[in-house]
């Protein structure tokens, strides 16, 4: 207990000594501060909604949900706050607009654990300023957990887990529906947000996933009622212009998106560039000027959803990780003609099986050999046409009716 009491003593000497009162003085100032300031739980669910339900108990206060057999449904979505460049929002409101379309009436919420309000104003400005968010005729509402939703609701969608907490605290009948886009407990570290987001699949509602793998899943591992709908993509912005050799490689870079597998992307790439050091490696999905990176690399960070078919169309292939539920890109990248080289395993196998997606193990080695043959591929051209061609009938539309097709069903009991 001495020894450690000295070594207290004489680490900020050291420090001074070899450092310079500089760094003395700021690391003093740091631990002052970490000793005066208060500490808060935060996390995206209010302390309150995550205290507040307990799910191994039936809901006492949850009437009978409302049934609906036929003719339009008044339904409440609740969200976290968008931003502009959150694909998981602009599907929401994509399948917000097909709901609209088959004359439901939708309201949206947007629930947030943080003091301050949202600006209605400022997020509808940022959506007509984006391409990828879609055109709604939705009453846009921050969430006040003192009113909850409208008392007109007939159905509520959870769309992310926090908001699977004042879903289900709601002491409306509106029925409970969750739209899951991907397995959010993998979203953390073991802990708190990852014991609490696995909870909410544990809260009786009927799930509607992104791909039949979230369905399968979320049913075999936690009794989940679900449906799915598959992924699509959108051909007035993915198209084949190009039809000549290309000698570039993309990747989707999102460093701050663990279940990117930004790192693991990085090591495949650098086999990559020492295997094809002629080949140019574009980066799209976030600004990595700030990253030391062990090969030269052009950096579009983020584009508009506009701008991505010109740099696709320079790409024979697309190096896209998906750790968790698979992303949305790779069939994007075959209708520009573009072979995604994806990380194998059912998380992605089951959601599209395309004979077209380059699926390879986790080693950065071997997608790195898979990325060289891609490019080399004397038939690139005839095969980047095909690619394009084998998703020409996959349309957002099927996926809409797909996703009504489930909950008018759901309404029904």
């Amino acid at each position: 207990m001495a020894r450690f009491k000295l070594f207290r003593v004489l680490r900020p000497l050291r420090v001074l000594r070899d450092e310079g009162p500089g760094e003395f003085a700021l690391r003093a100032a740091r631990t002052l501060a970490s000793k005066v300031r208060k500490h808060r739980v935060h996390m995206l669910v209010s302390s309150e909604d995550a205290a507040a339900v307990d799910w191994t108990e039936p809901a006492e206060h949850r009437p009978v949900p409302i049934t609906v057999s036929e003719g339009p449904v008044d339904i409440a979505w609740i969200m976290s706050p968008p931003g502009d460049g959150s694909g998981g929002h602009q599907n929401l409101f994509r399948f917000i607009r097909f709901a609209e379309e088959a004359g439901h009436r939708c309201t949206v919420y947007f629930y947030s654990a943080r003091s301050g309000s949202v600006s209605i104003a400022d997020v509808r400005a940022m959506m007509r300023a984006s391409s990828g968010y879609a055109d709604v005729e939705a009453q846009l509402l921050q969430y006040d957990p003192a009113t909850g939703i409208h008392d007109s609701a007939q159905a509520v969608f959870a769309t992310g887990w926090e908001t699977a907490y004042p879903v289900y605290r709601d002491r409306g009948r509106a029925r409970r529906f969750y739209f899951v886009q991907d397995f959010e407990p993998s979203f953390y570290p073991l802990g708190s947000e990852a014991v609490l987001a696995e909870n909410t699949y544990r809260f009786g509602f009927h799930g509607i996933t992104a791909g039949g793998w979230l369905a399968h899943k979320l049913a075999a591992e936690y009794g989940m009622r679900t449906d799915h709908f598959d992924f699509a993509v959108d051909k007035t912005h993915y198209s084949v212009t190009n039809r000549e050799r290309r000698g570039e490689v993309f990747f989707y870079a999102r460093p701050v998106t663990a279940r990117r597998g930004f790192e693991l992307g990085v090591l495949a790439l650098a086999e990559f560039a020492r295997m094809k050091p002629d080949a140019t490696i574009n980066l799209a999905g976030w600004d990595v000027s700030n990253w030391e990176l062990p090969f030269p690399v052009r950096n579009e960070a983020v584009l508009d959803v506009t701008e991505l078919n010109a740099l696709y169309n320079r790409c024979a292939a697309g190096l896209v990780m998906s750790l968790s539920n698979m992303s949305l890109l790779p069939l994007e990248l075959m209708s520009s003609g573009v072979a995604p080289v994806v990380n194998d395993g059912p998380n992605n196998r089951m959601v599209s099986d395309n004979p077209f997606i380059e699926y390879v193990p986790l080693s950065p080695r071997a997608i790195a050999r898979r990325m060289v043959e891609v490019i080399e591929r004397p038939d690139q051209v005839e095969r980047s046409l095909a690619m394009s061609a084998s998703v020409v009938d996959v349309n957002w539309s099927d996926s809409g009716r797909q996703f009504l097709e489930a909950f008018e069903r759901g309404m029904r009991g």
